[in-house]
């Protein structure tokens, strides 16, 4: 077997006043298989939670903690995991006073040379009260910061901006990092239509930053980029960020 996927709890979250069950959708893969984030880049398959049939939920958010990018031997790269990975997910119960069933319908993808496909139905009843999970902890330590395009810090998306170029229009992206720290970046469209090229890396960044683009290209048949809001996903190590990138 390439994979075993589980769900997992921790201790609820008070937010607001309201309570928040935490959970995790933990998937253990084979040594040297691999899986998709929720963009899967140039080829894979994005994994599908299907959480309709839970009991006692208002609410359910599943969290994706910072990929890697890595070739995925046709001349792409690829976007996602390798080696054991947890999404967290959130659950606001209709009525925090009661349990809640939490039935996940989960389809993902595996690969080693050749993609797999993998399928999984999945209960667990959460009330709040789990004992702290130190993997669950670790997996929300890894989800990326929300930040705003210019904004100060050690890993920062500093600017962004649309231009037009000798093809398709491109996106340009600055990010300041520490002195030789690797970085990379990710781009998404406002829907899962979208497949936007990875960012590449290229000269021109003031001193401090790295400086990426990428076209805009991939998206659906007949849509125009118009005004839509981009999702950037900057990673450097354990420290990753995104904003939101409205175009021109």
């Amino acid at each position: 077997m390439q994979s075993a996927a589980r769900l997992i709890a921790s201790q609820a979250h008070n937010t607001s006043g309201a309570g928040v069950f935490r959970a995790g959708v933990e998937i253990r893969l084979k040594d040297g298989w691999k899986t998709y984030w929720r963009y899967p880049g140039d080829s894979g398959v994005p994994p599908v939670l299907d959480f309709s049939n839970s009991q006692n939920v208002a609410s359910v958010a599943t969290h994706f903690p910072a990929p890697s990018r890595f070739p995925d031997g046709a001349g792409g790269n690829s976007i996602g995991y390798k080696g054991d990975i947890i999404w967290p997910v959130a659950v606001v119960p209709k009525d925090a006073a009661k349990p809640v069933l939490l039935h996940l319908k989960l389809a993902y993808a595996v690969c080693e040379k050749l993609c797999v496909p993998a399928q999984a139905n999945l209960e667990l009843t959460l009330t709040g009260n789990a004992s702290a999970n130190a993997q669950l902890d670790a997996a929300e330590a890894r989800l990326p910061a929300e930040v705003k395009i210019g904004d100060a810090g050690p890993l920062a998306i500093r600017s962004a901006h649309q231009e037009a170029a000798s093809g398709k229009p491109r996106v340009v992206v600055d990010v300041a990092a520490p002195a030789g720290a690797p970085v990379t970046l990710f781009a998404e469209g406002p829907t899962p239509q979208w497949a936007l090229p990875l960012p590449e890396p290229i000269a021109g960044a003031p001193a401090g930053e790295q400086r990426f683009a990428f076209d805009l290209d991939g998206l659906p048949p007949g849509e125009k980029p118009g005004h839509a809001t981009l999702r950037l996903t900057a990673v450097s190590g354990d420290t990753a960020i995104e904003a939101l990138f409205r175009l021109d």
